[in-house]
């Protein structure tokens, strides 16, 4: 069959309407990641009681299993315990862990590569813990750990993917019904090819902004 332009320009508005959600999925998902990240790396870095053993325990058990066990554990397995949630907030739910075990060790390796004499000047001048933190460590880090959490983003853009799976109407999920419906597969895959590469695009053009304030700083 030849490429049919007409027939991708019909299926825009629901392609638009996938496009969407997984935007919306995306950003919510982003966002609670990065909280974790810096809490689960703060709970590491000063070996906080139990909550430093309980996010070690979580990001091993993430970053060891699939994803796909995962979202599947959280939208079927839950219900059955009496916690059934939406496909939408399952999916939320699944990548705002998924990223956020690998958001923990982004930061905390950012943290680790604060001098030690910055920690020890920061208490000299009356700093206590969480001002040292939040006023020196935190922005230090970020800047240094920014190229790593954009591909954690990145990677979670892209697994956004898998919620096709539990019937969520993502992108993927808009593209597969149209195929099982009309068979124009070469259209569909292309069209979301090409979505999913200008969500990334942007995605890194929005980091570079970013990582370009963080450095302005430190320019001569």
């Amino acid at each position: 069959m030849e490429f049919d332009v007409a027939y991708l320009a019909q299926q825009w508005p629901a392609l638009l309407s996938g496009l969407w959600m997984t935007c919306k999925v995306t950003v919510l998902a982003v966002f609670f990641s990065l909280v974790i990240g810096l809490l689960g790396a703060a709970f590491r870095l000063f070996r906080v009681p139990v909550l430093a053993q309980l996010t070690l325990g979580y990001v091993e058990f993430i970053r060891n299993t699939p994803i796909l066990v995962q979202l599947f554990f959280i939208f079927y397995g839950l219900p059955a315990v009496g916690f059934g949630i939406s496909p939408f907030w399952s999916g939320v739910l699944c990548l705002s862990l998924w990223a956020g075990a690998y958001q923990v060790e982004n930061v905390r390796g950012g943290l680790l590569t604060i001098e030690k004499g910055l920690r020890e000047a920061s208490f000299a001048l009356n700093l206590n813990l969480n001002q040292y933190f939040r006023l020196v460590a935190l922005p230090l880090a970020v800047r240094t750990s920014l190229p790593s959490m954009l591909n954690t983003s990145i990677s979670l853009l892209k697994n956004s993917s898998y919620l096709q799976a539990i019937g969520l109407a993502e992108l993927t999920f808009v593209a597969i019904d149209r195929i099982a419906t009309d068979f124009r597969a070469v259209e569909m895959f292309a069209a979301i090819g090409v979505l999913y590469l200008g969500l990334v695009v942007l995605l890194s053009m929005a980091a570079s902004v970013v990582e370009h304030r963080l450095k302005k700083p430190f320019r001569s």
